[in-house]
């Protein structure tokens, strides 16, 4: 259990590129109903910078220790935002996770590249998932409908914020939980593992896409649970 005197009872959930706070209406609603308090973070995506602001002013919020969660690009964010010191663990979901000095690009080196999740990038710098390749890249497991609302609320993200290096790694100091999509075609499977080894997390594989998050509530929400049990 955890030891910081405070049973840990805050969440906070941070979305990744292409998406929105409401795919994790699933994990949200499961959280809650089991009493533990769920704030969602908004992210811009308009700059890692501006991203990591927008869950520091979601952390600044809470009124006691605070897991920090997140999914895919979502990862980067709380590996810098979670120096806050209301969080006392982290969990990846299908997340990226940079050392301190490295950036999201970074990542991929090395590892298969992903066919199906396609990037189109505009003439601004801005990039949103291909449509046409939007379900097999990213909601392989989802219902058609629920695919087809994830692909047409898309929020594009500033490609260059994949360029940006993250100044601290947060996961270095506090322990760290993963959920590894098994079925996910966003990241090489031997990428998600290898990050997720490396930064010392407990593992939970599932068979699922890329949007775990939203697919796999119970599992994501379960593994939260466990890291409020045991963090600290």
């Amino acid at each position: 259990m955890n030891t910081t005197g405070q049973e840990i009872k805050n969440v906070v959930l941070v979305h990744g590129a292409f998406a929105d706070g409401s795919g994790w209406r699933g994990v949200y609603d499961n959280l809650t109903a089991r009493g533990y308090r769920v704030t969602i973070v908004q992210n811009p995506l308009t700059s890692l910078e501006d991203d990591v602001a927008a869950t520091t002013r979601v952390l600044d919020l809470q009124d006691g220790p605070t897991i920090l969660v997140a999914h895919s690009w979502g990862g980067t964010v709380i590996t810098e935002a979670g120096l806050h010191p209301t969080v006392a663990g982290l969990v990846y979901v299908s997340a990226l996770a940079p050392d301190a000095g490295e950036n999201t690009t970074m990542q991929y080196e090395g590892f298969a590249p992903t066919p199906d999740f396609i990037i189109d990038v505009g003439n601004d710098g801005y990039g949103f998932l291909n449509h046409d390749t939007f379900q097999a890249g990213f909601a392989a497991d989802a219902s058609d409908a629920d695919a087809a609302f994830l692909r047409d609320t898309q929020v594009p993200i500033n490609m260059s914020a994949f360029g940006t290096p993250v100044k601290h790694a947060a996961w270095r100091d506090k322990p760290s939980w993963a959920v590894i999509a098994t079925d996910d075609k966003a990241f090489d499977q031997a990428m998600l593992q290898h990050m997720a080894k490396r930064i010392g997390a407990e593992i939970t594989n599932v068979p699922a896409s890329h949007a775990v998050f939203m697919t796999q509530p119970a599992v994501v929400a379960d593994v939260i649970v466990t890291a409020a049990q045991h963090a600290g």
